[in-house]
């Protein structure tokens, strides 16, 4: 039998939660249930007076959806992605986001606290970089500019140089191994990263609609409800038949002379 620890790095990967502050509309993501405070606040820039807490309140922060992906290296690909991509929208934004469209100052840019409060509303910017992704890992996404194009074919042809240099160096090290009569072990040569698809991808939201904030999903990924109740931790694990506890507050009995006229008991009066 698998030690736990052991269970937890094979599934490290295989979910993303994602939690959202019901004030503010922030985003954190998280690929464990709970959250840790000095982890997650580090993914919360700052932008402006009291736009980052000083910890996370439990009563605050709430689930949004839980992304269950098939193979560990699905969850971390998309994760790394979703956190590059929420990172250009707090910080790369066009001027038109944060000016005034109206009254007498119309054209100007919008003060601190204003600012902040639009840039840290970031929960159908989440959902729709969400559905990129995914699009992405289904290779149905096109690029985007030509641009990005010419970036990748100069990285390319840079990796293509470095890896004739290097081998250029192993065959050199093991000339020089032969003449000095030892043996030379051959290195495995690194598998190459999987390109995972989005089959067996599965989105639990905690509000159903929330999943119109994205204009386009895979047909491929499955769409369902998060069960949850106000007496469990987020993202509970529920077993079916079972039902939340009842926790009723019990009204002493109060003689009827005793109550106002409110119904509340009436404060004693002594000589």
């Amino acid at each position: 039998m698998a030690e736990p620890a052991t269970v937890h790095a094979a599934q490290h990967g295989t979910q993303i939660f994602v939690y959202n502050n019901i004030r503010t509309n922030q985003i954190i993501y998280s690929l464990t249930r709970s959250l840790n405070n000095h982890t997650s606040l580090k993914q919360l820039p700052f932008l402006g007076k009291k736009t980052v807490p000083s910890h996370l309140r439990k009563d605050l922060w709430q689930p949004l959806c839980l992304v269950s992906f098939p193979r560990p290296s699905q969850g971390l690909i998309a994760y790394r992605r979703l956190r590059e991509f929420r990172r250009l929208h707090e910080t790369s934004y066009p001027l038109s986001l944060i000016t005034q469209t109206e009254g007498h100052h119309k054209g100007q840019l919008h003060g601190t606290k204003k600012r902040g409060k639009i840039l840290m509303d970031q929960k159908a910017n989440s959902i729709a970089d969400l559905a990129a992704v995914l699009l992405r890992a289904e290779e149905k996404l096109p690029r985007i500019g030509q641009e990005e194009q010419e970036i990748d074919e100069g990285k390319q042809a840079e990796k293509r140089e470095k890896k004739a240099e290097m081998k250029q160096k192993r065959a050199d090290w093991i000339r020089r191994m032969q003449k000095a009569g030892k043996k030379s072990v051959r290195r495995k040569d690194p598998q190459p990263l999987e390109q995972p698809g989005v089959e067996g991808v599965k989105i639990s939201w905690a509000n159903l609609l929330d999943a119109e904030f994205a204009e386009q999903w895979p047909e491929a990924v499955v769409h369902d409800g998060l069960t949850r109740h106000r007496y469990t931790a987020a993202f509970p694990v529920m077993e079916e038949g079972e039902e939340p506890a009842k926790s009723e507050k019990k009204r002493r009995d109060v003689p009827m002379e005793l109550l106002g006229s409110g119904g509340t008991p009436m404060p004693e009066i002594r000589p």
